[in-house]
């Protein structure tokens, strides 16, 4: 029978990180891998996570299981986070902890599907496990432009979508920091969307992988919290993974939102039965590490001057970059600055991007999408040149 199975093809990103190890440049630049690193490279573990671990480590008395809900009180120490102040929204809102913010969309899409959806519209380009999250659910994934060609959003993509839409469909939106074009709705696209979306019968499901490393944490949380504000359901998928630099640890949480608080129980019971059959449980430790260091007003802090830092740190690259505009023919820069979050989109072809790859060391996706964290204040000066080079 398993010889019925065909070579799947190989992950494009995972040769890039092969390619990338072998090579024996001093000088490579790494702008593939999706981390965060500082402006020496690195991707250290947070201050405020290694103070939480080692509380976790000191007053942890058993390792028996939680449970397929997790660990509640991370679930409830980052609802504040998330929602803000009404945090529960009258009791409307509550989730549960996954593995990963990946098992927090799987988990959204398939509630969704037991919900009655049978498709979820896909704005593209999108982070590249969405559309097989969907379909491996069974669900349709048909898809919309998120971008314009001036580096903006193209809302009104997003508009028809969801004024034209239908009982049965989901619409899947990022809430900041867009993977893998940087490029986010603005304030008052946000307004339109949530406006639109209030009589509409799509149903939203919001993935927000990186609050913190946009605007700051209100801010990328805004246009979130206004769609909620307006439609009577929604589902949200979210990851600690970036902004507590927890990687490894899988860290993050599904919520619901419906209209009335009496509904919520079956929507988590539902949620529960469905990450009992996909994985049990999830792991214990970094959302306990992540509730610690929320739950414990230094170590928040610390945790939030981190954050502020990084988010600093990505802003500078953008700026820097889009001064660089005018050096670099073909390859527009300018509009990084106005962009947000780890990653962008350049618009170079295969001949450039394998042309930065053998004659520069630089390596990035064959999407043209870049990690701008990749960048540091000893490298960036290094990339432009190389970029003004292969657009020559």
């Amino acid at each position: 029978m398993l010889d019925r199975l065909q070579d799947t093809p190989p992950d494009a990103l995972l040769a890039l990180i092969k390619q990338f190890a072998a090579d024996e440049r001093e000088d490579k630049i790494d702008l593939g891998v999706g981390v965060y690193r500082t402006d020496d490279g690195a991707t250290p573990v947070f201050a405020a996570v290694k103070a939480a671990e080692r509380r976790l480590l000191d007053e942890q008395d058993s390792k028996s299981y939680l449970g397929p809900e997790g660990d509640s009180g991370f679930v409830n120490a980052l609802m504040p986070i998330v929602f803000g102040s009404d945090a529960t929204m009258g009791g409307r809102i509550d989730g549960l902890q996954t593995p990963g913010g990946t098992g927090a969309v799987r988990l959204a899409i398939a509630i969704a599907q037991k919900a009655g959806v049978t498709r979820v519209h896909v704005g593209t380009p999108s982070w590249p496990n969405h559309i097989p999250i969907i379909t491996d659910v069974g669900l349709e994934a048909p898809t919309f432009s998120h971008a314009n060609a001036d580096g903006s959003a193209d809302a009104d993509a997003l508009l028809e979508i969801i004024r034209a839409g239908r009982e049965g469909d989901a619409v899947l939106i990022h809430a900041c920091c867009h993977n893998p074009t940087g490029i986010d709705y603005s304030p008052e696209q946000w307004d339109e969307i949530a406006e639109a979306l209030s009589t509409s019968p799509v149903l939203p499901i919001i993935d927000i992988a990186y609050q913190g490393l946009g605007e700051g944490l209100e801010e990328d949380a805004a246009g979130l919290r206004k769609v909620l504000a307006k439609v009577p359901y929604a589902l949200v998928a979210y990851s600690c993974d970036k902004n507590f630099g927890l990687y490894r640890d899988r860290v993050g949480a599904f919520y619901a939102k419906v209209a009335e608080p009496a509904q919520l129980g079956a929507a988590l019971s539902n949620a529960a039965a469905l990450a009992r059959a996909n994985w049990s449980m999830p792991p214990d430790h970094g959302g306990a590490v992540v509730r610690i260091a929320l739950r414990d007003e230094e170590m928040r802090q610390t945790w939030l001057d981190e954050l502020t830092g990084m988010r600093e740190r990505l802003r500078w690259v953008r700026s820097y970059l889009a001064k660089a505009d005018g050096k670099v023919d073909g390859v527009p820069l300018g509009h990084l600055e106005d962009q947000n979050g780890l990653f962008a989109m350049l618009p170079l072809n295969k001949d450039q991007i394998a042309k930065l790859r053998d004659d520069h060391a630089v390596y990035m996706a064959g999407s043209g999408r870049i990690n701008i964290a990749g960048l540091t204040k000893g490298n960036i000066d290094k990339f432009v040149a190389a970029l003004a080079d292969v657009s020559a």
